[in-house]
């Protein structure tokens, strides 16, 4: 009876392990490998910035002289030519001082002939002896300070007559008017600096974005680069321009160190305008029809799980350089290594590349794999480690400093 008891329990469990590794147990789901061929396409390496839009030439006129102004020929936005009449100051105090320089001029002439003709007499009479050499001097000196008083009053009425000149102000080159900050009966002061009546444009056609670049990517800036930007007016619309300058005399806002760099560009239609913010991308390093793989494709590492399934053939050991960056090595401008790992049938053997750009989505590979390679860039199912899965870097964890917005995107170079 005992024995028959035990039996019974035996198979009561039995049949309870039954159901539960058919009906209940979550089945290990099988690994899958997840795999891309070599693709070539477009790569680039970019450094991003803000910057504003401005005219490649602007020119400040101002006025040398103090008055009211009384009369205007022009305002803003209105395009004007080399020598074309602005503004008018009122020259009727400036007049006045030219005509009674004139006035001065006039008496001080009267008396150097006055004095001529008494140097000429003095002279005769000295010549035969009427008269001593004093008194021939005293003559000859009247004479200079006479001519001396009438090249200074001559002067005087050329200084008059230019201030009389500067109260009509023109416009010094071809262009179109961005500010005018002067109104009619307004007084203008010169006494102590120039003040500005206008702002004048040279050519809104050609224009020039000032963007403010990182001191840790202005290494890689030269004025053979290209650059795009947007601004928020036509968020849809990409402009092209060309590093035109690259300013030496740095900014510094709360500790933070920027260069300005100016970037030329068309504008034809004349939809940019001058104080737009502009968003810019400039492209350091750039690669078209390259051999390019995922980036996580260099993070993938398997682990003893597919070692069940798969042959792991290893590099050889001792080769410690794979997956290293040189120190201090720039992705543009010197060559890294990585490993990554192909799959041939049931073996997944580690291959060293060599590499080039980077833009955190995609890795250029300049050496070590062919197009028919199939690369392992990650797995899933099965008990896979963190490594083996082949993720990328936490998006919680800090970009690196200047390169946070590398490869910022951009069409294929046109």
């Amino acid at each position: 009876m005992k024995r028959k008891s035990i039996i019974i329990i035996s198979a009561v469990i039995l049949a309870i392990v039954l159901v539960w590794v058919f009906f209940f147990r979550k089945k290990t789901p099988p690994i899958v490998l997840q795999t891309e061929k070599p693709r070539y396409g477009y790569i680039s390496e970019s450094v991003t910035a803000t910057g504003t839009i401005q005219p490649v030439d602007t020119v400040a006129v101002g006025t040398q002289i103090s008055g009211t102004i009384y009369r205007l020929h022009a305002g803003m936005n209105d395009e004007v030519k080399k020598g074309q009449l602005l503004a008018e100051i009122d020259p009727i105090l400036v007049q006045a001082t030219l005509d009674q320089a004139n006035a001065v001029l006039a008496q001080n002439r009267s008396n150097q002939a006055l004095q001529q003709k008494n140097f000429n007499r003095q002279k005769q009479l000295y010549e035969v002896g009427a008269i001593s050499k004093a008194d021939y001097d005293a003559s000859l000196n009247a004479i200079n300070a006479a001519n001396a008083i009438v090249s200074n009053a001559a002067a005087q009425v050329k200084s008059a007559s230019k201030n009389v000149s500067l109260t009509k102000i023109y416009s010094p080159i071809d262009g179109v008017i961005l500010t005018r900050n002067i109104s009619i009966g307004q007084t203008v002061a010169a006494s102590f600096s120039t003040p500005t009546l206008f702002s004048i444009a040279k050519d809104l056609t050609n224009m020039q974005v000032r963007a403010n670049v990182d001191e840790a990517d202005i290494a890689d800036l030269d004025t053979t680069l290209r650059a795009t930007f947007t601004v928020d007016a036509y968020l849809n619309k990409e402009f092209d321009g060309k590093i035109r300058e690259i300013s030496l005399q740095p900014t510094v806002v709360s500790n933070v160190v920027t260069y300005p760099t100016f970037i030329g560009t068309t504008n034809l239609d004349k939809k940019l305008k001058p104080g737009m913010t502009a968003n810019i991308i400039i492209y350091t390093h750039e690669a078209d029809s390259a051999m390019l793989i995922p980036v996580k494709a260099t993070k993938f590492r398997p682990d003893s799980a597919l070692e069940k399934k798969y042959t792991i053939v290893r590099r050889q050991r001792g080769d410690s350089t794979a997956g290293t960056r040189p120190k201090g090595g720039k992705s543009g401008s010197d060559n890294a290594h990585a490993s990554v790992w192909v799959l041939q049938g049931k073996e997944i053997v580690q291959k060293r590349i060599k590499t080039g750009l980077n833009n955190n989505i995609d890795i250029q590979v300049l050496q070590g794999l062919s197009a028919d390679d199939i690369v392992i860039i990650g797995a899933t199912g099965g008990k896979i480690g963190a490594k083996t899965a082949g993720s990328s870097a936490s998006p919680f964890m800090p970009a690196r400093r200047g390169g946070g917005q590398r490869g910022g995107g951009g069409g294929p170079r046109g």
